[in-house]
């Protein structure tokens, strides 16, 4: 039997004639004129698919003649095929365009695809133009992520924990946003830390620069470092996925908690620092203890301790009074003098122990006490002393103000609000 052969002018497929043998009937085909063709397919490229779509890709072989028009092609590649689409913009849709082309440049190009039948090929008729910069920013930053996930600087082992009882909380962030006076407020309500503020820009061209040189600058002089910006868009958020940042923050030797955008905004930053917080105010929260909470522990601790005390006391009593009763006069008399001797003996030696450990608690809890009134703003208040205070933060120099600033001046007991008149530096006395 000879193979099957494809029958070009009849269309199908069928075998052979054996030597000899007549050939088989074919069936009637249809022949097409090429502007048919043509036709069917212009029919074809109105797919709603081709029609107003967005295409992505680089610009190569542009030309702009003396016409106006400009001719140009769209090039991409995926999984190691290369395509290429040709495009044409015309004269008036070029002169409108707010993009600039250029050879090499990557795109978001607006248009329908339509079929030139003259050239018997297709274009991508463009009528809009822009950037593919904020995809490629995307790239770029998902880029970073896998060379800083091999240099390890996200891994989960190199994370350390928070000290419980910090006395200097670092601040990298703006001077002038609102995170600094969202932070100080938290942490002025819960627990008295001194504040420590690195100034950085947190958004704009170069900002990934002043970021990692704010959080190197304050690592080593606090006990934990918060950085944190409010929301923005991604662009706003840009430099805190830099590698300069994240590095930087991996090179602490100081527990870092990032706080940046909202809390659905995730950053390098956020991957690398050791603890991670949806806002501002809730790194405020999770750096520092509430003093109502420890309060409270030390008086529950208190009570806890009476208590077993006191029932360790009554079951020693209890026992006592059951070996009394157990004892009979005449066959133990000599024992009871013992016994009264070891009882009183054991609740000398009971009352002392409770004493001391009494006395040891209530040195804890003084000190405890101390240390807090020690460590808030407002103690030296009551000596005399007053808080300058401008526009919610407190004034630490007076070449921070200028005659005619409003001030407020919180003293032991109520404040006011005052003018300066002169500002006089202690330099020039």
């Amino acid at each position: 039997m000879v193979p099957a052969q494809r029958d070009l002018f009849s269309g199908g497929w069928g075998a052979a004639p054996e030597p000899g043998g007549d050939a088989p009937s074919s069936p009637a085909r249809r022949v097409l004129g090429v502007c048919e063709l043509a036709a069917i397919i212009d029919d074809l490229l109105l797919d709603e698919r081709l029609i107003e779509c967005f295409v992505r890709g680089e610009v190569t072989n542009l030309r702009r003649p003396a016409s106006g028009h400009c001719y140009f092609s769209l090039s991409g590649e995926q999984n190691g095929r290369t395509a290429r689409v040709p495009c044409v913009i015309w004269k008036n849709d070029a002169a409108r365009l707010r993009t600039g082309l250029e050879n090499g440049q990557s795109i978001v190009a607006f248009g329908s695809i339509g079929h030139y039948a003259p050239g018997g090929r297709y274009n991508l008729y463009v009528r809009e133009v822009e950037q593919a910069g904020i995809g490629e920013k995307f790239l770029e930053v998902e880029r970073w992520r896998r060379e800083l996930e091999a240099e390890g600087c996200f891994r989960e082992s190199r994370k350390r924990g928070l000290p419980p009882f910090p006395a200097r909380v670092g601040v990298v962030t703006s001077p002038t946003g609102a995170v600094l006076h969202d932070i100080a407020n938290v942490l002025g309500r819960r627990y008295p830390v001194e504040l420590v503020l690195s100034p950085t820009a947190v958004q704009g061209e170069g900002a990934e620069v002043e970021i990692a040189a704010a959080i190197a600058r304050i690592d080593g002089s606090v006990d934990v470092i918060i950085v944190a910006r409010g929301g923005g868009s991604f662009e706003d958020l840009y430099p805190f996925n830099h590698p300069a940042v994240v590095r930087a923050v991996r090179a602490c030797i100081t527990p870092v908690v990032s706080a940046i955008g909202h809390e659905v905004d995730v950053t390098l930053c956020d991957l690398a620092s050791d603890l991670r917080a949806p806002t501002p105010s809730a790194a405020a929260e999770l750096v520092a203890p509430d003093r109502s909470v420890l309060l409270e522990e030390l008086r529950q601790a208190r009570r806890w301790l009476v208590d077993t005390l006191s029932g360790r006391w009554e079951r020693a009593d209890d026992e006592l009074r059951t070996l009394r009763d157990r004892l009979r006069p005449s066959r133990l008399a000599f024992r009871i003098d013992r016994l009264r001797e070891e009882l009183a003996d054991l609740e000398a030696r009971l009352a002392r122990g409770t004493e001391r450990a009494l006395e040891r608690r209530h040195a804890e809890i003084g000190g405890l006490t101390s240390v807090l009134r020690a460590r808030s703003p407002f103690e030296p208040l009551s000596r005399g002393y007053a808080i300058v205070e401008r526009r919610g933060l407190p004034v630490r120099s007076a070449t921070e103000l200028a005659p005619g600033d409003r001030v407020t001046v919180r003293f032991g007991r109520g404040r006011g609000r005052m003018s300066v008149e002169e500002v006089c530096d202690d330099e020039d006395v």
